[in-house]
């Protein structure tokens, strides 16, 4: 089963390679609707959109300083599927 990742719109390289991945992408504020595996976010602003209103058991990774490979490391370490 392919992981389900909400990514953070301004984050095309990290949707980019988590596609070819084999993830599907979907935006974070799909997140309410959605059952996803994780949520990735830029870091420069934690509470874009509200986020802090929108509960999700999925681990949220902070993009920031990270290349896309790292955060796809990351996604594998805390979802292990």
């Amino acid at each position: 089963m392919d992981r389900v990742i909400a990514v953070e719109n301004n984050l095309k390289p990290f949707k980019d390679f988590l596609a070819a991945q084999g993830c599907r992408i979907i935006a974070v504020d799909r997140v309410k609707d959605t059952e996803v595996d994780a949520v990735v976010l830029s870091g420069a602003d934690q509470n874009i959109m509200g986020m802090q209103n929108i509960v999700t058991k999925a681990p949220v990774i902070n993009a920031s300083g990270l290349s896309p490979e790292e955060i796809w490391n990351e996604i594998q370490r805390r979802t292990m599927m």
